[in-house]
């Protein structure tokens, strides 16, 4: 597969080539319904879930092969203690198309964007191994409204080397 292209919400769809663009707001019935089969109806209970359902998206990308949306993934506006923040997920690509190299792409999507908007830097909650190599590292000092396990609570620096404080809604 060719390496995912970003696309803008006015470049047209390139066929045959996987891309990740701006979500728009045609998508949301599809990302839905691909994020409720990546982590089912269990992912309503988790703690990253509760946070996301008060903060507002600052930016969600999607990934596309032959126009059809085939993963997503959102940036949430947080502050932890006073510092503003982007909070990732969830990150999701359909079953058949995984290991093909569009959940980085969506990732890395999230960190460009992240660059340019000023934000202290970006948390998430999830797989070390997978997130270490954007430049994710476990981070001590934040603290989410609910369990979370403390390996899983990652942070990329952009322009705080750290944060700490609890994580709230921004």
């Amino acid at each position: 597969m060719a390496e995912p292209r970003t696309l803008t919400p006015d470049d047209a769809p390139l066929s045959g080539v996987a891309v990740v663009r701006v979500e728009q707001a045609g998508d949301g019935e599809t990302i839905d319904r691909i994020v409720l089969e990546a982590f089912g109806p269990g992912r309503f209970a988790k703690t990253a879930e509760r946070l996301r359902e008060g903060a507002s998206i600052a930016v969600g990308f999607v990934a596309c092969l032959d126009g059809r949306v085939v993963g997503s993934v959102r940036l949430w506006r947080i502050r932890v203690g006073e510092t503003p923040c982007l909070f990732l997920g969830p990150i999701a690509v359909e079953r058949s198309e995984r290991s093909e190299g569009l959940g980085a792409a969506l990732v890395q999507a999230c960190i460009d964007h992240a660059r340019t908007t000023g934000a202290a830097g970006i948390l998430l909650v999830g797989d070390a191994p997978y997130f270490g190599r954007f430049g994710f590292a476990r981070i001590e000092g934040a603290s989410l409204p609910g369990p979370v396990d403390p390996a899983r609570l990652l942070w990329l620096p952009m322009l705080a080397e750290t944060v700490a404080g609890p994580v709230m809604i921004g």
